[in-house]
C-alpha cells in the first residue's frame, strides 16, 4: 500500500534535482563561451597591435643633404693685391703667413701685419687675419650647412665675449654670403687702444672669419673704426667669393653679387635684338672679365709665398 506513494516521492525528487542541475550546466556553458570569446578578441587585439608596431630593423638613419662646397681656396691667396695694399700697406710679407692646420681641406688661415713707422710722429699698426672652416654633411651630426650655421653663431658669441673688450657693438652685414655679422670693440694693450673688427660670414657649408685691428702707436691718433669696419667687410666679401670660385663658382657667395645670367650666350642675334633693354641692364650689372683679372694674385707672388713659407 505504501510502495506506490514512495515511488512517486522518489521520482519527484529526481526531477527536482535534474531541474536544478540544468541552470548550472547552462551557466557553465555560457561562462565558458564568454571566456573563450573574450580570449579570442584579446588575441586579435594583441595581434593587431603587434602588426601595427614598426619593426626596429626597418628604421633607417635620416639622410642629410650633400655639402655644397667640397674644398677651400689657399688661405693666403683669397685677397687681391689691391685689398692687401689698402688694409696692410706696410706689410713686410705681402704673401702672408699661413697658419698651421692638420687638415687644410677643412680649415685654413693666413695673417698679415703692417707697421707704418713715422718716428717721433708716431706709428700706425694694422693686423689682418682671414680664417676658413668647411663642414661636411654627416648623418649623425647633420648637414654641412646646418653645422656651419651653428659654428657661425658660436663664433659671433665668442667675439662678443672677448676678455677685456670695451664698447662692444654687433650688427648684421648685408651682401656677404648667406649671413654675416660684424662685431667691433676696443681693446687696450699697455697704453695703446686697438680698434678690433671681426666679421663672421657663412656661405653654404663654409664659415669665413676676418679679424682686422688697428692702432695709433707712440702718440699717433687712433684709426677711424668705421673705415676699419668697411675694410674688414671688403676682405670678408672677397674671401667668400674666393671660396665659391674654388668650387666652380657655385653656391651663394654674395646675396648682392652681380653674376652674369645663365643662358645669355646661347641666345641668337635675333633674340637679342628683340630684348635690347633686358640685355643692356644685365651687361651694366655684370663685372667685366678684365676687372676681375686685376684682382687675381699673380703667380710670381704665389711662388714667393712658397719660398718664404719654406724658410719658416
Amino acid at each position: 500500500m505504501h510502495r506506490p506513494a514512495q515511488r512517486k516521492r522518489q521520482l519527484r525528487s529526481r526531477l527536482l534535482v535534474c531541474a536544478a542541475a540544468v541552470p548550472v550546466i547552462l551557466v557553465a556553458g555560457c561562462s565558458s563561451d564568454s571566456d573563450s570569446g573574450s580570449g579570442s578578441d584579446g588575441a586579435k587585439k594583441d595581434a593587431g597591435s603587434k602588426s601595427s608596431a614598426p619593426a626596429k630593423g626597418d628604421d633607417k638613419a635620416a639622410s642629410v643633404e650633400k655639402a655644397a662646397y667640397a674644398k677651400l681656396p689657399e688661405p693666403c691667396d683669397v685677397l687681391s693685391k689691391k685689398t692687401l695694399g689698402d688694409l696692410v700697406p706696410k706689410a713686410k710679407d705681402k704673401s702672408g703667413k699661413a697658419g698651421t692646420s692638420s687638415d687644410t681641406a677643412l680649415r685654413g688661415s693666413c695673417s698679415w701685419d703692417s707697421l707704418d713707422n713715422n718716428g717721433v710722429d708716431g706709428s700706425q699698426f694694422r693686423w689682418l687675419r682671414v680664417s676658413q672652416l668647411r663642414f661636411e654633411s654627416d648623418a649623425s651630426l647633420g648637414s654641412g650647412a646646418q653645422r656651419a650655421q651653428d659654428n657661425f653663431a658660436k663664433q659671433v658669441e665668442d667675439a662678443k665675449a672677448t676678455k677685456d673688450a670695451k664698447s662692444v657693438k654687433t650688427e648684421a652685414v648685408q651682401g656677404i654670403g648667406e649671413q654675416a655679422t660684424l662685431v667691433r670693440y676696443d681693446l687696450k694693450k699697455d697704453k695703446d687702444t686697438f680698434k678690433q673688427q671681426t666679421v663672421v660670414a657663412r656661405v653654404e657649408n663654409v664659415v669665413v672669419t676676418v679679424d682686422f685691428n688697428g692702432a695709433g702707436l707712440a702718440g699717433d691718433k687712433s684709426p677711424d673704426a668705421g673705415k676699419l669696419s668697411k675694410d674688414a667687410e671688403k676682405a670678408a666679401k672677397e674671401t667668400v667669393g674666393a671660396v665659391a670660385s674654388a668650387n666652380g663658382g657655385g653656391g651663394k657667395a654674395s646675396s648682392g653679387a652681380s653674376e652674369k645670367p645663365k643662358g645669355d650666350d646661347a641666345k641668337s642675334d635675333d633674340a637679342k635684338k628683340d630684348e635690347p633693354k633686358k640685355d643692356d641692364s644685365k651687361k651694366d650689372d655684370s663685372p667685366s672679365k678684365d676687372d676681375s683679372k686685376k684682382d687675381e694674385p699673380k703667380k710670381d707672388d704665389a711662388k714667393s709665398k712658397d719660398k718664404d713659407s719654406g724658410k719658416s
